[in-house]
């Protein structure tokens, strides 16, 4: 089964590694017994599913989830049970490469235009002959 991205990116389930590892929290008594976390693992590196584009970016945001090797780790321990984990360590992966499809709006660097460079002088001006006018003077 594919888990779907974006309407043109599917990621297999066969490249995701899923793991369960005992998790601190609420739990009760279970807490040190039943492995609830999930932690899953990623290899965006050698992934065939990414194109080339969204794997850079992907590495680039997952920061310090991403080992050396390009492998992208991630734990989910939000959550009671292991379905619940696994499933929210699987969103939080999704939300990681959709942020990494999207593209960022080309922007144009502008200077600012003379009228708002003295409005800008005019502000500050203004600024000045206020905090001037608080100082104490007696002319004695």
């Amino acid at each position: 089964m594919a888990i779907s991205i974006l309407p043109t990116l599917s990621l297999p389930e066969s490249e995701l590694e899923v793991s369960y590892i005992l998790a601190s929290g609420p739990g009760g008594q279970n807490v040190n017994k039943v492995a609830t976390a999930a932690q899953l693992r990623f290899n965006a590196a050698l992934s065939p599913s990414l194109p080339e584009r969204i794997r850079t970016r992907v590495l680039e945001l997952a920061g310090t989830r991403a080992t050396r090797d390009g492998v992208i780790v991630i734990t989910a321990r939000r959550f009671r049970t292991q379905l619940r984990n696994r499933e929210d360590a699987i969103e939080r992966l999704v939300a990681l490469i959709r942020e990494a499809a999207h593209r960022p709006a080309f922007r144009v660097a502008t200077r600012p235009g003379r009228a708002a460079r003295q409005r800008r002088l005019d502000g500050k001006a203004h600024r000045a002959t206020i905090k001037r006018g608080r100082s104490a003077r007696f002319d004695d």
